[in-house]
């Protein structure tokens, strides 16, 4: 059994796409939130919004409060409270290329005495970007670097238009590896429905734009 760790965007939902693609069961997801703003740590993301994400994918969720000082250690809390007695042996995580990034996971991990997973990494960020829309997958443009991505695409899903903007800008990965950008999945593969924006906003804080969501629906069968 393995568990996931879940910022609600594209990357981490490929990568437990693939994981059960391979054969493996994903017994839980775990969200971090920033414990000051109560919303998705980086990301920014309502953290209501992954309490629906969770609700379509119908696997346990535990949204770990966590604080800049201390968020190994509460990552590490989160793992042990959302896997105790369910023989976890791995955890899933969606990292591409980044080498510190790598480091960090697979210090936790040992910590933990569990394995880390990274079914993504390694890959064509131009060609996952390009699978992760022809799998079916509809995801939203829920914040971007003002210096990367321009304030139209902020709430547009991306799809084959997005991809050939990117392909002209080679100072933006396509994927948005280096936080050049950060997505909201709100439907495809493993959901039994999906999630309407209904009403949002443009907001810009510390060099970047987010779109603050103020409602939204599920529409799950």
């Amino acid at each position: 059994m393995h568990l996931a760790s879940w910022s609600g965007g594209k990357d981490s939902c490929f990568a437990v796409y693939q994981a059960v693609r391979s054969g493996k069961r994903i017994a839980g997801l775990l969200n971090c939130v920033d414990r000051d703003n109560g919303r998705v740590s980086f990301h920014g993301v309502n953290s209501e919004l992954i309490r629906a994400q969770a609700h379509l994918l119908r696997m346990p969720l535990l949204q770990q409060e966590t604080t800049p000082e201390s968020y190994a250690a509460e990552f590490k809390q989160g793992v042990r409270e959302l896997g105790k007695g369910k023989g976890i042996t791995g955890m899933v995580f969606g990292d591409i290329y980044l080498d510190e990034h790598l480091a960090w996971v697979d210090g936790v991990c040992r910590d933990l005495g569990i394995k880390a997973v990274e079914p993504l990494w390694g890959l064509n960020t131009t060609e996952l970007i390009r699978e992760f829309v022809s799998a079916g997958f509809r995801s939203v443009i829920i914040a971007g670097n003002a210096d990367c991505i321009d304030a139209p695409w902020i709430g547009r899903m991306i799809d084959r238009d997005f991809i050939e903007y990117l392909s002209a800008r080679p100072h933006v990965d396509p994927c948005g590896e280096r936080g050049e950008y950060h997505t909201l999945v709100v439907g495809g593969p493993l959901f039994r429905g999906s999630i309407e924006i209904t009403d949002a906003q443009t907001v810009e804080r510390g060099g970047y734009r987010f779109l603050d969501v103020k409602s939204f629906q599920v529409n799950a069968p």
